[in-house]
């Protein structure tokens, strides 16, 4: 296990800017006594040299609250429940609690939960981050707090990630519908940059590549994951001409509501036009014709993270070195996609 730094304290704080350590006690417990000028001056100062407020001041070396911190950037999707729920079993297994922080797709609002986390001072931390520098989770490796980055790689010492293949992803969904007879195949994403939809882009870009299939860039449809902005991106897909013979989409959702749009035109699924959709949820069984789908394993990334975490901090591993565990996923094959037997 890494070796912690030594901590900050008040006293630390108030020699930086000569002031006295009950003056900064004050400040960082929002004492209105203290001048808002002098509370920012020194929280800001605080916060520069990485000082955490002290909880638990009992027994200080070898405290531990026993709880691990969970941020996630949506709460309210098909990928966060199963994480959660994996998370959960492990962590209670292991004899460690959960607080969870939702940061709403808000990267300002992430910054801010991890900030709260590294001050409750949870034990270790496993976080499903958005896009954008991951710099603000550096004060836990900084300080030997174990830290496990789920569904996102990066490089900074003292991370590790649990990932699916999204490449492997997107080559498996786009290949199905080839190997259907479709050639004209839409890709409907939230995105296209550095992040897993744009890992799933590429996956889809080689499966065409592979068949020797030109990537339109028409065939490119960006839309948020909303029911109103998949309504308006299946409605440009039937714009197109000529018109698509397949959808990879890259959440379930947008998949089942260009489904209805498409009948709603009466086009027929999957004869006319073929549909493949991304997470396993629950509506891919329930709506007609069922739907073809990419089962991401979120819940054994979940229960993996936790058991990396906590065997970590049980003395039973280390997480000193940037590593990497990728999960398999699978095609799971139903009504939507198969124009052949």
């Amino acid at each position: 296990m890494m070796e912690n730094s030594k901590e900050v304290t008040i006293y630390d704080i108030a020699q930086r800017l000569d002031l006295s350590p009950s003056t900064v006690s004050k400040a960082l417990n929002d004492d209105p006594t203290i001048s808002k000028k002098t509370r920012k001056r020194i929280t800001e100062t605080a916060a520069g040299m990485g000082y955490r407020s002290n909880f638990f001041a009992k027994n200080l070396r070898q405290q531990s609250t026993l709880t691990i911190g969970v941020i996630v950037h949506e709460l309210n999707s098909g990928f966060t429940t199963p994480v959660l729920s994996g998370i959960e079993g492990a962590a209670s297994e292991g004899g460690y609690g959960m607080i969870v922080a939702d940061s709403a797709g808000s990267r300002e609002k992430e910054v801010d939960n991890a900030r709260s986390f590294f001050q409750r001072r949870v034990d270790g931390v496993i976080a499903v981050p958005g896009a954008g520098s991951l710099e603000h989770f550096r004060p836990f490796t900084d300080r030997g707090v174990p830290l496990v980055f789920l569904d996102r790689a990066d490089s900074f010492a003292g991370s590790t990630s649990v990932v699916a293949d999204n490449v492997a992803c997107g080559m498996m969904a786009t290949l199905h519908l080839i190997e259907q007879g479709c050639r004209r195949i839409v890709h409907l994403t939230p995105g296209a940059g550095d992040n897993v939809y744009g890992q799933r882009y590429e996956g889809y870009w080689k499966a065409l590549a592979r068949k020797k299939i030109a990537a339109e860039k028409s065939l490119l449809i960006i839309a948020e994951p909303t029911e109103e902005a998949s309504e308006a991106a299946a409605r440009k897909i039937l714009a197109l001409t000529p018109v698509p013979d397949a959808v990879f989409a890259a959440n379930d959702m947008a998949a089942a509501v260009c489904i209805r749009v498409f009948q709603e035109r009466g086009l027929r699924v999957p004869q006319d036009i073929a549909v493949v959709g991304f997470g396993n949820e629950i509506i891919g069984k329930l709506m007609r014709p069922t739907l073809t789908t990419i089962n991401y394993p979120a819940k054994e990334m979940g229960d993996t993270a936790a058991r990396i975490l906590i065997n970590h901090l049980q003395g039973n591993g280390e997480i000193d070195k940037v590593t990497t565990t990728s999960m398999r996923a699978e095609l799971v094959v139903r009504q939507s996609s198969l124009r052949k037997g």
